[in-house]
């Protein structure tokens, strides 16, 4: 496919809709035009020289599951997984999900829908009790065997255990007691309730453990690949391609956990401008083998013709309006929380493994913010622990910290 199919940016025209001026049309189409062949216009002339200019600089892509990184010049890239293939990112995320399930009931039964929240508490509990059933500390020991779980095994197998525990609780009580189910009580008997013997670690810490937990084994992947090829940070690119999460988020620095992730992974020595956002730019699928790189090479071209793109139209701005106020990028972070804070705009830093309230306070903004991405609650500060702090001085919240009742002992019933 040729690189105008792949970036058409063109709006569609319909003749005759209405009067024009032949030669004013043309003027019009002289300094940007994608119909002109070999992208022959003003403005595919200065994109060339910037293109030309970045040809040889080595360029990361990253889409919602995969890194690609072109090293220039044509060389051929390399790509790397990391999403879906992480050990026990499915069995991790099915507990981690119980939380936004059980408050979908909660949900319905204020809409009134007695009859769709009733079925799906009774579906939910089913599968939390037979997945607590069939789990067991040998899964992640024995079967699963993570090279990032190590060490962490009879840990995990309680927490899990305890999560699946609560959690029947609740839905065993919403089932049999009428008017139990509330917002009320998920808050104080399963997400935050603090100071009650029967929940010792509230379920969102739980949550808390899941996400980082999948973040450990994924960003130290991606921080580990990413940092094997020795890059020249000073003049890498990075474009992070194509929608990730939902439809409206990871389309800024500050609400894209990659951005951070990267960020991290340099050292803080990559550009702040060679960090891009493309979520329109085409991506690849996920290559089966490690020779299954003809989309991946095909896709290039086009992806730096788009980076030069925006490249040559930034180079303009000082050139045209010397001593008007510069452009500064906002921060990838929002402002430390303080005691009192009602409001935020966006994530503030995690300072430390038991920052509770800032934990607490992402979750809430990355469920209420449109722009954000749901799991990006802590993988930055996994991606910061394990970027700066020496090996095995990583704390994972929500786990290292906590105490779980042995695997087993936890009642599941009210």
């Amino acid at each position: 496919m040729e690189r105008n199919e792949l970036l058409r940016t063109d709006i569609r025209e319909f003749p005759g809709a209405f009067p024009e001026n032949a030669e004013l049309v043309e003027l019009f189409r002289a300094y940007t035009n994608p119909r002109v062949p070999g992208r022959d216009s003003t403005g595919d002339h200065l994109t060339q020289a910037a293109y030309d200019r970045i040809l040889d600089s080595p360029l990361i892509v990253a889409t919602a599951s995969d890194l690609a990184l072109y090293p220039g010049s044509g060389r051929r890239p390399s790509t790397q997984h990391f999403r879906l293939n992480v050990p026990g990112f499915k069995e991790l995320a099915g507990v981690s999900h119980l939380a936004p399930a059980l408050a979908s009931v909660v949900r319905l039964g204020e809409l009134g829908l007695e009859r769709e929240w009733r079925a799906d508490a009774e579906r939910l509990l089913a599968r939390c009790v037979a997945a607590r059933d069939s789990h067991s500390l040998e899964f992640w020991r024995d079967e699963l065997k993570a090279e990032s779980f190590a060490g962490r095994e009879e840990e995990i197998a309680a927490m899990m255990d305890y999560g699946l525990a609560v959690s029947i609780r609740y839905l065993r009580r919403a089932l049999d007691e009428p008017g139990y189910l509330s917002a009320r009580t998920l808050r104080d008997d399963y997400l935050i309730g603090v100071g009650q013997p029967e929940l010792p670690v509230p379920f969102t810490k739980v949550v808390i453990a899941t996400f980082s937990l999948v973040g450990l084994d994924s960003v130290s992947t991606i921080i580990r690949w990413v940092t094997s090829f020795d890059l020249d940070w000073s003049r890498t690119y990075v474009m992070i391609a194509g929608r990730q999460g939902r439809p409206t988020s990871g389309i800024t620095k500050g609400t894209n956990s990659m951005a951070r992730i990267i960020h991290f992974a340099a050292r803080g020595a990559l550009p702040s401008a060679h960090l891009l956002i493309a979520p329109h730019a085409p991506t690849f699928l996920t290559p089966r083998t490690s020779d299954d790189l003809d989309e991946v090479i095909r896709l290039e071209d086009p992806l730096r013709w788009m980076l030069a793109r925006v490249v040559a139209g930034i180079e303009l701005a000082p050139l045209m309006y010397e001593g008007w106020p510069s452009y500064e990028e906002a921060p990838m972070f929002g402002p430390d929380l303080e005691p009192g804070t009602r409001t935020l705009s966006d994530l503030p830093r995690i300072p430390a493994p038991d920052a509770w309230d800032a934990m607490y306070a992402r979750l809430r903004l990355s469920l209420e913010d449109p722009r954000q991405l749901l799991a990006s609650g802590v993988s930055d500060y996994v991606a910061e622990q394990l970027a700066t702090r020496p090996d095995g001085d990583f704390v994972v919240p929500g786990l290292d910290n906590e105490t779980y009742p042995p695997l087993g002992s936890t009642p599941d019933t009210p």
